[in-house]
């Protein structure tokens, strides 16, 4: 399995081992645009791993911080609560680069800047830009990723 990414069409794509599309999901990556650079809050391009899946058997909206769940289940009402949080629900993809300069280690390290695919909630806009830097998905699409690529599987990231 290899995941592909395309940040202009805002649009990742599962392909199988014969390299065939095989699902294709609406995201929202950030509204920096695309950018390795620390601190820059811009999505991170070029080849990647899944380096880490984190939520499995976690209920849809799970909230996590800091990778842990936290034991509340995002709701509208919750989301009022905590205007402007960065809401990671469900389940996360943890992203590593794998071409040293670009997008790993020193000032452009993909995993350390805490990239991820990663659910989020029913108000949040899929098909634009709008993350600060990682890969949203609707909840049930980020399930049905979660379970269906392996660790350490490749994912593509283009402009």
């Amino acid at each position: 399995m290899r995941i592909e990414i395309d940040l202009g069409r805002q649009q990742l794509v599962l392909r199988n081992n014969k390299d065939l599309p095989t699902k294709t999901y609406s995201v929202s990556t950030s509204k920096n645009g695309p950018g390795e650079k620390t601190g820059s809050f811009c999505t991170p391009c070029g080849r990647h791993i899944v380096r880490a899946k984190i939520g499995a058997g976690e209920p849809e909206n799970a909230v996590f911080v800091r990778r842990r769940p936290t034991g509340e289940i995002w709701t509208p009402e919750l989301h009022a609560h905590y205007p402007g949080r960065d809401w990671i629900l469900t389940r996360i993809l943890w992203l590593s680069g794998c071409e040293p300069g670009k997008n790993r280690l020193r000032e452009v390290d993909t995993m350390r800047r805490y990239i991820y695919l990663h659910g989020t909630h029913g108000l949040a806009e899929m098909g634009k830009p709008g993350s600060v830097g990682c890969v949203r998905m609707r909840g049930p699409d980020i399930i049905e990723l979660f379970d269906l690529v392996p660790p350490y599987s490749a994912v593509e990231i283009r402009a």
